[in-house]
């Protein structure tokens, strides 16, 4: 994955903007860029487009929106960047943080009333962070539900999608400036293009080993869940044409992953769930959330722990389409006593007993949670119980290039702006901080849009020949 430098490269194509990435950073990109009126080439590695989006549950996190006023539902920029900073504790790229929130509410509003983006205000369920709700997403809350919308609100735009196509090299000039990329076939065949811009929408390097090692070392060895495809080939184009990068030691982790059966499972949580090791103990404050859960499960004996819930949040946890496919599959355990989920579960009775009696406690106000745990107002665990069997794991890394908040214009060590290139969403610095701790839930796909919508407007504007406002 290199860039080739030659100032005198020739194509025999060249498209104005040209995005790497199909997913909802490339394609929130291709729709702002089409809607400026610039001629748009996707270039996706798989064959069906899938990557981060397709595995997320499609949540996207904004104040100000049609559909939250609609709901009733009180909310401001002050609030969300509030919470932001509260999760972050102001280890945070601030400017980057007001520029997305502020434009976050428009961003839905574009995608439901400019392109038929089915999205709704998800209510009952509201995410560690978050004071208010403000999670958006579609029916079944997946993430290849918005995926297949996206795909087909850019198809309906005149988006050119060229699938099965992985970029392997960027062609440049010695000024910086990106002149086309070079893609590779599955059968070995390969093809340059030109551009005038270039959006990398490629997102991390979660599925780079090396990288990992190198930036984030607790992390290896670790389950991974993310996409195959995030290698972090942009980040090391990037670099190469002498940007800056930050943040990398940042990544969203998931502390409630079903074993073995891979489905999340941090919405049992949210409302009594607890979590439990295979001694049947506590081990932390669950609820405080899912990104820096994943060290302390897999830190339990086996790297495995016990979800342990009951109606109401099997009931909430059932508007997930994932988690009913899972409890459909007997994912899930049932008990109707104690006993019961001992026996199903293999967690040791006298212990289990003692730590749903000391919650129950908690919940009455009779105990503090040696955790730091808020159990006021908490109702009490009651059965029938449910359980699930999870682990830790990793499912995106979120630090990357720099970019501009103005325009997702990617910038040198000083700052400065390389000549055509953009990027967003994991191919770029996110505003989680510098760990895990930091990723307030949605914020992922919150920068993918959001950096990919600003990406691709500017992106037109520079392809016309006119200079994004900065």
């Amino acid at each position: 994955m290199n860039v080739i430098m030659d100032d005198h490269k020739q194509f025999e194509h060249e498209v104005p903007v040209l995005i790497v990435g199909a997913g909802a950073c490339g394609l929130s990109a291709a729709l702002a860029a089409s809607d400026a009126g610039a001629e748009v080439l996707i270039i996706e590695r798989d064959k069906v487009p899938r990557g981060s989006t397709g595995l997320s549950t499609g949540l996207i996190p904004a104040c100000g929106s049609k559909l939250q006023r609609a709901a009733g539902v009180a909310d401001s920029e002050e609030a969300f960047i509030g919470d932001i900073l509260r999760k972050t504790r102001g280890q945070t790229n601030r400017p980057m943080v007001d520029k997305l929130v502020q434009a976050s509410g428009g961003l839905i509003d574009w995608l439901v009333d400019m392109h038929g983006i089915q999205l709704e205000l998800c209510r009952g369920l509201r995410y560690p962070g978050h004071g208010v709700d403000r999670m958006h997403g579609t029916a079944n809350r997946t993430g290849a539900e918005l995926q297949d919308q996206l795909l087909v609100a850019a198809e309906r735009n005149g988006v050119d999608l060229l699938t099965s196509a992985e970029v392997v090299d960027l062609h440049a000039t010695s000024d910086g400036r990106v002149s086309g990329v070079r893609i590779v076939r599955p059968d070995g065949t390969g093809e340059d293009i030109g551009c005038r811009t270039l959006i990398l929408a490629c997102c991390g390097f979660g599925a780079n080993p090396d990288m990992i090692a190198r930036y984030i070392p607790a992390l290896a060895g670790a389950p991974y869940l993310g996409h195959e495809g995030n290698k972090g080939h942009a980040i090391a184009w990037g670099l190469a044409l002498g940007a800056a990068v930050a943040d990398m030691g940042s990544f969203q982790g998931h502390g409630a992953i079903g074993n073995p059966s891979g489905v999340p499972m941090w919405n049992t949580i949210t409302i009594n769930g607890i979590q439990v090791n295979l001694a049947g103990n506590r081990f932390s404050d669950e609820s405080a959330g899912y990104s820096e859960q994943a060290l302390k499960v897999l830190a339990q004996p086996e790297g495995l722990a016990w979800n342990i819930f009951d109606q109401r949040g099997h009931d909430l946890a059932c508007t997930y389409a994932d988690y009913r496919d899972g409890f459909k599959m007997g994912c899930v355990k049932t008990a109707g006593s104690v006993g019961e989920l001992s026996a199903v579960t293999g967690l040791p009775r006298a212990t289990l007993t003692a730590t749903l009696a000391d919650v129950a406690a908690m919940t009455r106000g009779e105990k503090q949670c040696p955790f730091g745990r808020d159990f006021t107002g908490v109702p009490p665990l009651e059965p029938p119980y449910y359980a699930g069997r999870v682990t830790g794991a990793y499912l995106h890394t979120q630090g990357g290039l720099v970019v501009s908040p103005e325009d997702a214009r990617v910038l040198d060590g000083a700052g400065n702006a390389l000549p055509n290139l953009f990027a967003g969403g994991g191919a770029a610095q996110g505003i989680s901080g510098g760990g895990d701790s930091g990723y307030l839930a949605g914020n992922g796909l919150l920068t993918a849009f959001v950096l990919g919508a600003m990406a691709g407007n500017a992106a037109a504007t520079l392809a016309r020949g006119g200079q994004p406002g900065r």
